[in-house]
């Protein structure tokens, strides 16, 4: 399941790069267990996306690497959409 959602007018070889990339995401943390390895070869990859979105895409494509990097832990943000109480209110 791709948790991103692609531009109306993007690219197929855009959306294979990131789908691929989001398919790979498991692996490539395993293979890099150290934050840094795992950082650096997470910017490798992101630049390597960037350099195939066409201009008037870059900001969409950003969006959406930025989604993947904040949902496997390298980009601060929120990883939610709700929040579950621990406790029920009496």
């Amino acid at each position: 399941m791709n948790g991103t959602i692609p531009a109306d007018n993007s690219t197929p070889e855009l959306e294979q790069a990131i789908a691929e990339l989001e398919g790979e995401m498991g692996d490539l943390q395993l293979k890099h267990r150290d934050l840094f390895a795992h950082a650096n070869a997470w910017a490798e990859r992101h630049d390597a996306i960037m350099r195939l979105a066409p201009p008037h895409l870059r900001e969409i494509t950003q969006a959406r690497l930025r989604r993947i990097a904040i949902r496997w832990g390298l980009a601060e943000g929120a990883r939610m959409t709700a929040q579950f109480p621990a406790l029920r209110e009496a």
